[in-house]
């Protein structure tokens, strides 16, 4: 080395530079930081709310199916749920636009049920998109057995409520099925008549579980909300009513197969 050199390493060449920790530096990351919780705190609040809304729709459909409308409250329905009567208002300002969102909300499920619970819609004949969208509003029934009390309660002559659930709910929903029933009328796959009675023939058939369970049950003992009993049932409506287009489900085929035991059996008789 020459004589004025150094050996030793400058180190301040090599030191970084010090962190930027002006304020205006440290606003820009706090900003990043809360862009970034926001969202998230936004999208749980929002589904906070979709649970809180669909835990009171559920309990003013129970108030709704057992009182009637007149006789139901939102006090009640607030009791039942654990809610604060001004959150439930908040929500559904008065009782006839929660009483209205109940009935969307369960014809909403139905139509979910026929639109994405049943495959290859469009490759199905007008008699097996029936069956299939008639088994799918029985075993809502079965599962919503309040859904059935709350529409015979609005059913009754002079409901003020009836013309405003017939325009906007119960005429879209049969006119979605009369079309498939017309076409098996003409393909011979069910009977001749108003296309209208058939429907609500169905209605009355596949209702029947939820309507009339604890009737049956005292009677003949059947427990209507039994898996098998549902299966069962679903398969004698197919020997009656879709025998010309299909068989029945193999399981209640090989039920039926094994005498007056075995039929008693499917029907959830005790044997």
């Amino acid at each position: 080395m020459s004589k004025g050199g150094s050996s030793r390493i400058n180190l301040k060449k090599g030191k970084p530079k010090s962190a930027d920790n002006s304020p205006s530096r440290k606003a820009a990351g706090m900003a990043a930081a809360a862009g970034q919780v926001m969202p998230v705190r936004r999208r749980r609040e929002q589904q906070r709310a979709i649970d809180t809304k669909q835990m009171i729709v559920a309990a003013a459909l129970t108030e709704f199916s057992q009182v009637g409308y007149e006789a139901a409250s939102i006090r009640n329905i607030a009791a039942i749920t654990g809610l604060q009567h001004p959150l439930i208002t908040y929500h559904y300002r008065t009782k006839e636009i929660l009483w209205k969102a109940v009935a969307e909300n369960t014809f909403a499920q139905i139509r979910q049920l026929w639109d994405e619970g049943i495959p290859d819609r469009e490759s199905m004949t007008p008699i097996e998109r029936l069956r299939a969208e008639y088994s799918a509003f029985l075993r809502f029934t079965v599962d919503y057995p309040d859904f059935h009390h709350f529409m015979l309660r609005e059913s009754r002559p002079a409901n003020p409520r009836l013309p405003w659930l017939v325009e906007t709910i119960l005429l879209p929903t049969m006119q979605r099925l009369l079309p498939q029933i017309e076409s098996a009328q003409e393909r011979g796959e069910l009977p001749d008549g108003n296309p209208a009675l058939i429907h609500y023939m169905m209605i009355g058939m596949t209702s029947v579980l939820s309507s009339l369970k604890d009737e049956i049950r005292r009677i003949a003992g059947v427990a209507t909300d039994d898996p098998k009993v549902v299966d069962g049932y679903l398969g004698m409506i197919d020997a009656l009513i879709f025998r010309s287009s299909m068989p029945l489900p193999q399981s209640a085929h090989r039920r039926g197969r094994k005498g007056p035991r075995g039929k008693a059996a499917a029907m959830g008789r005790p044997k």
